[in-house]
C-alpha cells in the first residue's frame, strides 16, 4: 500500500503547487487594492517560474543525499513562509516580491521535485503513466485554486487575507501528505550510479533533451500566453475565446495522462516526435481560424493543450528511463531549465511579434517553427 499512498500524496501536493499558474487572478486586486502596476505584478510572477525551475537543481542535489520528506518539509515551510510574508505586506511590492516570487517559488521547486521523483520509484514499469498522473495534478492545480479564490473574493475577502489563507491551508495539506511519502530500496546497478552531470552536460544527450523540451514549452506558452488575443484577433466570440482557454487547460491536463499512457507502450523518442509533431501542426493550425470557424478554433485549442502536456512528462520518462530512476532528481532538473526559459521568452516574443506587425500571424509561424527545428535538433543530437 506504500507506493498508493505515495502516489495519491504526491498528487495532492502537485495540485498545491500547480495554482502558481492561478497567479492572473490576483492582478486585479492587487493593483486597485494597492496599487501594483501591471509589470510589477507579472515581475513576481516570472521571478516565481524562474525561482521554481532554478530550486529543482538544488532539490535534485539534495535528493541524492536525503529523504525526500526532507526536502518537502524545507519546500513547505519555504512556500508557506512566503504567503505569511505576503499577507502582512501591507501591499508592499519588495515585500510580496520576497514572499511569493521568492520564497514560495524556491518552496514550488523543493516540493515538484519530490513529488515527481517519490511515485516513480515505485512503479517502475509504469513510469510515463505514473510521471503522467502526477503532473497532471500540477496542470489541475490553477483550475482549482482559481476557482477558490475567485469566491473569496466575490465574498469580499482581501487579497493579503487570501495570500495568508493559501499559505495556511495548503501548507497543512502538504504537511499531512509528508507523512504519506515513502522512499522504496531500488537497487539499481552501477551502470546508472555512475552517471555524472559533468560528463552529461559536455555530451549531447542532454542537451537533446533540453533543446527539445525548449522547442515544445516555447511553441506552447506563445499560444497559452495570447490564445484571447489570438482568436479575438482572428474573429472568433469573446464567448468561444473563453471557452478555449478552458478546453487548452483541460487538453494540457488530460494530455499529461495520455502520453504517460502511450510512452509506456512506445520508446521515448517515438512519443517525443509525435507530440512534437502534433504540437507543431496544431499550433500552425491557427491559422485557420476564423469567426466563421469558431469550433475549428475550440478543437486546435484542446490539441495544442494535448501537446503542450507532452512536454512535462515524456521528458521526464525519457530521462528516467535512460539514467535510472535514481538519477532523475539529480539530472531532470537540467532539462526543466528549458522549460524556465521558454516562460521567460515565449509569451514576450509573441507579445512583441504582435507589436510590431500589428497581427498574430507571424506569432503563430515563429511557434510552429521553433516546434519543428526542436525535432530535428532533438533528432540529431540524439544520433
Amino acid at each position: 500500500m506504500k507506493k498508493y499512498f505515495t502516489l495519491i500524496a504526491s498528487v495532492i501536493i502537485m495540485i498545491c503547487m500547480g495554482g502558481v499558474y492561478a497567479w492572473s487572478i490576483f492582478v486585479e486586486p492587487l493593483k486597485k487594492g494597492y496599487g501594483l502596476n501591471t509589470a510589477q505584478t507579472q515581475i513576481i510572477f516570472g521571478l516565481t517560474i524562474m525561482m521554481f525551475t532554478w530550486a529543482m537543481i538544488i532539490a535534485g542535489r539534495m535528493e541524492k543525499r536525503y529523504n525526500n520528506r526532507i526536502i518537502v518539509l524545507i519546500g513547505m515551510s519555504l512556500f508557506v513562509s512566503g504567503y505569511i510574508i505576503a499577507s502582512f505586506s501591507k501591499g508592499s511590492f519588495p515585500l510580496i516580491l520576497l514572499g511569493i516570487g521568492i520564497l514560495s517559488g524556491i518552496g514550488i521547486g523543493f516540493n515538484y521535485l519530490s513529488a515527481i521523483v517519490s511515485p516513480v520509484k515505485w512503479f517502475p514499469n509504469r513510469e510515463g503513466f505514473i510521471t503522467g498522473l502526477t503532473v497532471a495534478g500540477f496542470g489541475s492545480g490553477a483550475i482549482l485554486l482559481s476557482n477558490i479564490v475567485e469566491t473569496l473574493l466575490k465574498n469580499g475577502m482581501d487579497v493579503l487575507d487570501i495570500f495568508r489563507t493559501i499559505g495556511l491551508i495548503y501548507g497543512l495539506a502538504i504537511m499531512l501528505s509528508l507523512f504519506f511519502l515513502y522512499s522504496p530500496n531500488t537497487g539499481e546497478n552501477e551502470e546508472f550510479s555512475k552517471i555524472s552531470i559533468r560528463d552529461l552536460i559536455k555530451g549531447k544527450y542532454l542537451w537533446s533533451l533540453f533543446l527539445g523540451m525548449f522547442a515544445g514549452t516555447f511553441a506552447g506558452l506563445i499560444v497559452v500566453g495570447n490564445l484571447k488575443p489570438i482568436g479575438l484577433y482572428a474573429g472568433v466570440s469573446r464567448t468561444r475565446t473563453t471557452i478555449a482557454i478552458s478546453l487548452l487547460a483541460l487538453g494540457n491536463m488530460s494530455g499529461r495522462i495520455l502520453w504517460g499512457y502511450i510512452s509506456d507502450r512506445l520508446n521515448g523518442e517515438i512519443s517525443i516526435n509525435s507530440a512534437l509533431s502534433l504540437l507543431s501542426a496544431s499550433t500552425m493550425g491557427l491559422l485557420l481560424a476564423n469567426k466563421s470557424n469558431d469550433i475549428i478554433f475550440l478543437l486546435l485549442s484542446f490539441i495544442i493543450g494535448i501537446g503542450f502536456g507532452a512536454n512535462f512528462v515524456l521528458f521526464a520518462k525519457e530521462v528516467s528511463r535512460s539514467n535510472g530512476t535514481n538519477n532523475f532528481g539529480l539530472i531532470y532538473p537540467y532539462i526543466f531549465l528549458s522549460y524556465g526559459l521558454a516562460g521567460v521568452l515565449g509569451p514576450f516574443i509573441g507579445g512583441v511579434l504582435y507589436d510590431i506587425t500589428g497581427t498574430y500571424s507571424l506569432s503563430i509561424v515563429v511557434s510552429s517553427f521553433i516546434c519543428a527545428t526542436g525535432i530535428l535538433l532533438y533528432n540529431y543530437l540524439r544520433k
